[in-house]
Order: structure tokens, then C-alpha cells, then sequence
């Protein structure tokens, strides 16, 4: 299948655009670097150079590779999160909502007829069971910085599975980990695990569904072929809180033990009121099994 990749060299986009080669597609991987561009070229990808929000670009380069797929793995996330900044995530926004927009657009004129887009699991309102389904209320009246990423992820996720002539498929991804993500030794949160910042709070009940970015991208492959069009969670096995992860990713890390926090944290906060989310459709309609089935493996597995 001839395959346009916005995002070849992301977090997911790394991983993805070797996992694409070995299954047989062709693959145009979009770049804004030039010497990515080079590294994509090697690989066996043909690269093109531009910008998301450079729209005659993109509608030139995706008319110029004819895909028959769309795949959209585009962030533009902060280095650190600062919680208190109410425009943390406003970059990040606008890549999910012009810059979906801009992708759709080209898809639909290129003749692409499937897209495929990530986008979170960690967004389900913080009300009732503790681990959802794909119909289950997203965070709509979320405090910012969070409420400008829910409305942004409502649009985006409107735009891939609602645009007529597009059958659109969205992967609501788990929290990430593995190579250049920030719970990653050189990421930001793991750097904050291994200097003893990060505090575990006992009792805490919400939940965090995790995923490896190798599983975020082989789910990619198996929804360019199967599946209908609509949402997927693309998580883990294993939901858990806490308490529980979090001392197994700080042994994998490298780290002591974490202390615990002094007292609890008000009761919105994400440690505990977090919903994890359900892969069941996933395996079930995309026929996709993640690599690590838990967090305590992949951390051991591919951080140590």
C-alpha cells in the first residue's frame, strides 16, 4: 500500500516507519528537517520536507506521493510540562486542529481513501468506572491547561472519522514510554524520577493505561488494513495506579525507591481521579496485540 506518514520522525514516527518497510508498504515519510529527510532516505522511505501548516506543501507533496493511506502521527508537545502555564499545550493544539484539518484536505484531493491518527486515552471524565470504553464522556469541562487539549482532541477526532469520502480511524493512545519519550532516561519525567522529585501517593486511585511507543506504532500497521472506521483505545493490559507503576518504572530507571508525598493531592488531580481505558475493541477489530501486554514488563524490558 502506498502510505503518506505526517509525523516519520516522532516518538511514534520513528518506530513506525521501519515497521511500515517490513510489512510491505511504500512509504512517503514527512519531515520539516533536512537532515532527517536523509536518515528517512536511507532507511528506504521516501522523504519529503515540510511543514504541516505550510498547506499548498502538503497538498503538493501528498499529490506528488498518491497515497492510498494517510497516517497522522504529528505532536508539537513542551520539553517540560508546567501545569500552572494555561497555554501548555497550545502548539499541540493547533497541530490537532489546523493542522489535521490541512492533512484531511490534502488526503481527500490526493484520492486517499483511509487515515489513520493518534490521539489519547487519557481524556475520559473523571466520573464512573475506572477503566473505559471508546463511547465513555470525554474531560469537556476539564480546568486549563487540560480543557484546551480535550476540545482540540474533540475536533481532531471529528474531523478523521466524520469527513465524508475518508474512512478515518483514530488510535487513542496510552501514555507513552520507550526510547525518546519523556519517561525515558533523558526524558523530563524520567529525569524527575531519578532525582527523587516524582512522589508516590498512597491510595491514590486514578488510573494510567501505559503503552510502549513500539506497540503505538505496530497498531498503525494493523489499522491501515483492518478495522472500521471510528476510535480504538490503544493501551496496555494492565491499568493501574500509581502506587503501583510507579516504583517499577523507578527500579527500571534506575532509581531509589520514591518517597512518599507528605499528603494526599486534592482529589482532581491526575494521581487520582485518571480513567484508564479498555483495549478490547482494539484486539478485537484491529486484531493488534501489544509487544508488552504490561507496563511491568516494558519498563524492565526496554528502559533498564
Amino acid at each position: 500500500m502506498r502510505v503518506f506518514l505526517a509525523g516519520a520522525t516522532g516518538v511514534v514516527g520513528a518506530p513506525l516507519v521501519p515497521q511500515l518497510l517490513t510489512a510491505g508498504h511504500e512509504v512517503t515519510a514527512m519531515t520539516r528537517s533536512v537532515l532527517r529527510a536523509a536518515q528517512l532516505a536511507a532507511a528506504g522511505a521516501d522523504p519529503v520536507v515540510c511543514d504541516v501548516f505550510d498547506a499548498d506543501g502538503v497538498r503538493a507533496a501528498m499529490a506528488d506521493a498518491s497515497p492510498e493511506a494517510v497516517i497522522h502521527e504529528l505532536t508539537s508537545l513542551p520539553p517540560r510540562l508546567d501545569w500552572g502555564d494555561p497555554n501548555l499545550f497550545d502548539a499541540n493544539n493547533r497541530v490537532r486542529t489546523e493542522g489535521t484539518r490541512i492533512l484531511v484536505e490534502a488526503a481527500l484531493a490526493a484520492g486517499a481513501s483511509r487515515v489513520v491518527a493518534q490521539s489519547i486515552a487519557f481524556a475520559y471524565a473523571p466520573t464512573g468506572d475506572r477503566i473505559k470504553e471508546e463511547d465513555a464522556a470525554l474531560f469537556t469541562d476539564a480546568p486549563p491547561p487540560v480543557a484546551g487539549t480535550v476540545a482540540a482532541v474533540i475536533e481532531h477526532e471529528q474531523r478523521i472519522t466524520g469527513t465524508a469520502g475518508i474512512d478515518g480511524l483514530v488510535l487513542r493512545y496510552g501514555l507513552l514510554y520507550g526510547a525518546g519519550t519523556s519517561n525515558d532516561r533523558r526524558g523530563s519525567t524520567g529525569a524527575d524520577i531519578v532525582a527523587g522529585r516524582v512522589r508516590l501517593v498512597e491510595g491514590a486511585t486514578g488510573m494510567y493505561s501505559w503503552l510502549h511507543v513500539e506497540d503505538a506504532a505496530s497498531a498503525a500497521v494493523a489499522a491501515l488494513e483492518r478495522g472500521a472506521p471510528g476510535i480504538y483505545n490503544v493501551v496496555d493490559d494492565e491499568p493501574a495506579p500509581q502506587p503501583e507503576w510507579l516504583p517499577v518504572l523507578a527500579q527500571a530507571l534506575g532509581a531509589d525507591p520514591p518517597a512518599a508525598a507528605e499528603s494526599p493531592p486534592p482529589p482532581q488531580t491526575l494521581e487520582m481521579s485518571l480513567r484508564g481505558a479498555s483495549n478490547a475493541k482494539a484486539k478485537r477489530e484491529l486484531g493488534w496485540r501489544p509487544r508488552y501486554a504490561s507496563w511491568r514488563e516494558g519498563f524492565a524490558a526496554s528502559l533498564a
